[in-house]
């Protein structure tokens, strides 16, 4: 999905406490060929520098959830209810 993303095991993961569990609907696009796929952000939590971040599922292609600083010009949310 977006370019700053990593995998889970990357960094230190949020503790349960910071994170703030959601089921968001996003679009995002590919760096590599400009697709979009859907996905969805599962939860959301503040850096320690106050940085938004997420974590960040695409559902097809993608290599699994990932957590990255939220950047809503490669993920942009979807409405919630639909269309």
């Amino acid at each position: 999905m977006a370019t700053r993303c990593g995998l889970l095991s990357r960094d230190r993961p949020p503790s349960v406490a910071e994170v703030r569990w959601a089921h968001r609907p996003v679009e995002g696009q590919l760096p590599d060929n400009h697709a979009w796929l859907l996905g969805r952000i599962s939860g959301w939590w503040a850096a320690a520098a106050g940085e938004v971040w997420c974590r960040l599922r695409t559902l097809s292609g993608g290599d699994g959830p990932r957590r990255c600083p939220y950047d809503p010009e490669p993920v942009r949310l979807l409405p919630g209810a639909g269309i």
